[in-house]
């Protein structure tokens, strides 16, 4: 990593930025204006090798892509332009605007996925966890997002927050679940399937998670996400714990949260588990 920097070193020192910038001149302090921070990154870092171009274009499979030119004196940050929501953009240009200030060194070439953008790591060895890490500290500073998320966390809460960021729901919520201590979930599912799920660091530990990158997960039949006829409930139902982890204590109670959306055809649930919830069936419960 680019003189020992850290996804949330490097993110606080661009915000600072962006907190003189505001005071200055009296402009909005969000959503973080991405491209203008892109284009002064090499000026802040005192690099000779600046991000000249931001462009959107039809980029097949990619979200995002960052390059330098044939001489490496410049580079060219792309993001996918058929994409119609401007928080999922901003997420890709912090994305790749993160690879450029963090590993710009060590590859010359990025191609980044929509799978890359959620992707959220602290391992060292993962560079699109990285440069997701820093785009979430870039975009919602953890100081502000905390003032704005209390302890009885819903959807609404969550989409407030999407709001005031300029970001996707998806970005939201993964920034709760990166810092929050409740035991909680992420599913992302589409046609009774499961796309993806991600887990808080408590919920983790106690076995609630999904391996959905090796598995194909069907929803549960008596969750509220297989519910049709209940197109969302923002602050959620009670459940038997057992609906979602068969291995959990039958008096074991979790909340299901559901929002169906159109923008992106898929339904996002989030599960909250007791803090002293363990789901793990009994010959891994012994292993862990």
């Amino acid at each position: 990593m680019r003189d020992s920097l850290t996804p949330p070193k490097a993110a606080n020192r661009l915000n600072k930025i962006m907190e003189a910038v505001v005071e200055r001149f009296e402009q909005p302090r969000f959503p973080v204006d991405v491209p203008m921070l892109a284009k002064e990154a090499a000026n802040i870092f005192k690099w000779s090798d600046p991000i000249t171009q931001i462009e959107g274009i039809d980029i097949k499979k990619f979200e995002g892509m960052l390059f330098p030119n044939e001489n490496k004196t410049a580079w060219k940050l792309l993001y996918n332009s058929k994409v119609t929501s401007e928080g999922r953009i901003r997420f890709t240009q912090a994305h790749e605007l993160g690879h450029y200030i963090l590993h710009r060194t060590l590859q010359d070439k990025f191609q980044c996925t929509e799978e890359d953008m959620r992707d959220w790591s602290s391992d060292l060895s993962n560079i699109e966890g990285q440069a997701d890490l820093f785009a979430s500290y870039l975009l919602m500073p953890l100081d502000d997002y905390r003032k704005h998320i209390e302890t009885d966390v819903d959807f609404d809460q969550l989409g407030a927050c999407a709001k005031r960021y300029g970001v996707s729901l998806t970005a939201a919520i993964l920034k709760w679940l990166e810092h929050t201590e409740e035991c909680a979930v992420l599913v992302v599912s589409r046609e009774g399937f499961m796309d993806w799920a991600w887990s808080s660091k408590r919920a983790f530990k106690a076995g609630a998670f999904f391996k959905t990158r090796t598995n194909t997960i069907e929803i549960p039949d008596s969750s509220l996400a297989a519910n049709a006829d209940i197109a969302q409930d923002r602050s959620g139902i009670e459940l038997p714990g057992q609906v979602w982890f068969p291995h959990a204590d039958k008096h074991m109670t979790l909340t299901e949260m559901k929002v169906y959306s159109d923008q992106y055809d898929c339904i996002f649930t989030i599960l909250k588990l007791p803090r002293s919830a363990t789901v793990w069936p009994p010959w891994e419960k012994k292993e862990n």
